[in-house]
């Protein structure tokens, strides 16, 4: 599997769970924004966001290149202007982080997040939360093919108890 790809998807992940249930959201003020995105940053939000938009980039520059390879250099000379254009788009996204935050917590609450990541348990929650990600996204990608093979084995054989051979 690609390994940008393997890290993108904790990020796809984060990002679906912030942009799911925007219907059942409460209109932020203007304070609670603003804790919402001191929040986001802090949690890393630019750096977490950047690698989608360098995604998008390279995903259709590969498509193209798959239908063009001749194209290469040309094509890579675009992707570079195109990150650097399109590279401060990543705001979009922390700003989006921020009004999801904000429509589900109080200005009040968001303030006292942003204090707790200041402060030392914050901090070392900010450096190794990355970490227990990744190391259980490793563990998810081991696991999953094995449950999936368990899962298989009992449909085979519960099917087989029906008069079914898969």
């Amino acid at each position: 599997m690609n390994i940008f790809l393997v890290r993108l998807a904790p990020v796809v992940v984060i990002t679906w769970q912030l942009l799911a249930g925007a219907a059942l959201a409460q209109q932020p003020t203007a304070g609670a924004l603003a804790a919402a995105k001191e929040l986001v940053t802090l949690k890393g939000g630019n750096q977490m966001f950047e690698p989608v938009v360098i995604g998008v980039i390279e995903q259709t520059k590969a498509a193209l290149l798959q239908t063009n390879p001749q194209l290469s250099k040309d094509l890579n000379d675009v992707g570079t202007q195109l990150r650097a254009e399109y590279g401060p788009r990543s705001g979009e996204l922390v700003n989006e982080a921020a009004k999801q935050y904000a429509s589900r917590f109080s200005e009040a609450e968001l303030k006292e997040l942003v204090t707790f990541f200041k402060a030392p348990l914050g901090q070392k929650m900010l450096t190794q939360e990355p970490q227990v990600l990744d190391a259980t996204f490793n563990f998810v990608q081991q696991w999953g093919p094995r449950v999936a093979e368990e899962v298989m084995n009992r449909f085979r054989a519960e099917m087989k108890k029906k008069g079914h051979n898969l």
